[in-house]
């Protein structure tokens, strides 16, 4: 045996997969700064709402439907209409314009002078908003091997809790600057924005869009090539154009045969957004001054729950491959039913002091590392290549429908019945989640794209 051949042969090997994955990782993390533009889209607001509120001298109802829900309007319809352009031109150009979208609206919404101005402009953020949760995660899960789809996946849940992270920091530091500081918060997104859609132009196109869009198998292979063993890139390319010569490359979605994940993407958004998560992000420092704390205090602790996000999103991206989907949704439905229980209750008695900051840091650890974590990664998995991104779309259509109207009644709900009732429904409503996962949500952990197709579709079937 030639020890020294063997071992040059061995270290090419490690260097040629390190340098795999350094490609993987490189285009994953650009493509999931979406989720960072996502997340600082979505809670700056909340550093500014109460001041627009006595500036415009809006009602509770229009500041609630108008001037905070604006965005989220326009990411509904971004949801709902975004798996065209993500099929049509791509999911890499997609994402350029998403960085565009998101640019013109932080500066416009920053100029504002009136609350319909100011709306409008936030609605336009709010379609890149949508079309990201479509096009990043499908683009992910479409590049990434089955044993790194979920690590890889989370890589945009971490980054919209990063830009959640980064915005309460921004609330924080900027609550005081200058005569007008909502402008300055509202307007320094445009940086990351601008930088977005120029490192959007560094990726490669998706392989499996290529594949059955395109019918450009050459640069498929091409591009799997960079990041898949050579053995896996062949086999891979095999299930896929298989899957292309078995079916119609526009399937419709809404067949008897896609009634599983049809299912699994209603009920994980639904959930998602009835545990009351972002009710309690847009309208965090106000929660936490009707706790008892004062204006600095809440600001504060509205970085806190940052922190704490971003610490549990990174811990549900060690797991998710490691122990699965189904058991991090377990363990997020339990913590969310204690926290919002304790939340419920704090109000409910009055309990002062730190009760209420630490039961709101339980329930965002407890939603960090479940639903959080798995949320963009399960529902760019469940359907097939040819329909992953009107699956998506839908999937994070009803998502964003209840995110908009959910956060659009809490001014009204709080003022009205109180926060207590409030929370005590969001508690029961994981209770309903924690029944869902136990009876009806499949392992997806460490199986290719074109497998789970294939049991999901053939369990429908059965």
């Amino acid at each position: 045996v030639d020890y020294y051949e063997l071992e040059k042969k061995i270290t090419d090997i490690v260097s040629n997969i390190s340098h795999m994955n350094n490609k993987l990782f490189l285009w994953s993390i650009t493509v999931a700064l979406a989720g960072f533009l996502f997340g600082f889209d979505t809670v700056i607001v909340s550093g500014a709402e109460k001041t627009l509120q006595e500036i415009w001298n809006s009602s509770d109802t229009f500041h609630g439907w108008v001037v905070v829900s604006s965005a989220l309007w326009g990411t509904v319809i971004g949801a709902i209409f975004g798996g065209i352009p993500t099929d049509r031109i791509g999911r890499k150009n997609t994402l350029i314009w998403i960085g565009v979208l998101y640019f013109v609206s932080a500066v416009g919404s920053a100029l504002a002078s009136d609350p319909w101005t100011f709306a409008a402009l936030r609605f336009i953020g709010g379609l890149g908003v949508g079309a990201s949760t479509v096009a990043a995660p499908a683009y992910i899960a479409e590049i990434a091997p089955a044993e790194k789809r979920g690590q890889l996946g989370t890589l945009y849940q971490f980054n919209i809790v990063f830009g959640i992270l980064v915005a309460y920091f921004a609330i924080w530091a900027l609550g005081d600057f200058g005569s007008e500081p909502w402008r300055w918060m509202i307007g320094i997104e445009a940086l990351p924005a601008l930088i977005y859609a120029v490192l959007a132009f560094t990726v490669p196109k998706s392989p499996r869009w290529l594949v059955i869009k395109k019918k450009n198998t050459n640069e498929a292979r091409r591009i799997f090539g960079l990041v898949n063993d050579p053995e896996t890139i062949e086999r891979r390319m095999e299930e896929i154009e298989a899957e292309l010569n078995q079916n119609e490359s526009n399937e419709p979605l809404f067949t008897s045969k896609w009634t599983i994940p049809i299912g699994l993407a209603f009920f994980i958004s639904f959930f998602n957004q009835f545990s009351g998560i972002n009710a309690f992000l847009y309208y965090a420092p106000r929660i936490f001054q009707m706790a008892g704390l004062g204006e600095a205090g809440a600001r504060l602790s509205s970085v806190g729950v940052g922190v704490v996000n971003l610490v549990f999103t990174m811990l549900g991206m060690f797991l998710i491959d490691r122990l699965g989907r189904k058991i991090l949704l377990y363990i997020g439905s339990v913590g969310y039913i204690i926290s919002l229980s304790l939340v419920a209750m704090a109000f409910a008695y009055s309990w002062t002091g730190i009760a209420v900051p630490i039961f709101l840091f339980l329930f965002i650890a407890s939603h960090a590392v479940g639903q959080g974590a798995v949320i963009w990664v399960f529902i760019s998995e469940i359907f097939p290549n040819r329909i992953r991104a009107k699956g998506q779309a839908f999937g994070v259509s009803v998502h964003w429908v209840l995110a908009a109207a959910i956060p659009a009644v809490t001014p009204v709900l709080f003022n009205s019945i109180g926060p207590a009732p409030v929370f005590a429904f969001f508690a029961f409503m994981m209770v309903m989640q924690l029944l869902w996962v136990y009876l009806k949500v499949p392992e997806t952990k460490g199986k290719s794209l074109e497998q789970l197709e294939h049991e999901l579709s053939r369990q429908d079937q059965v």
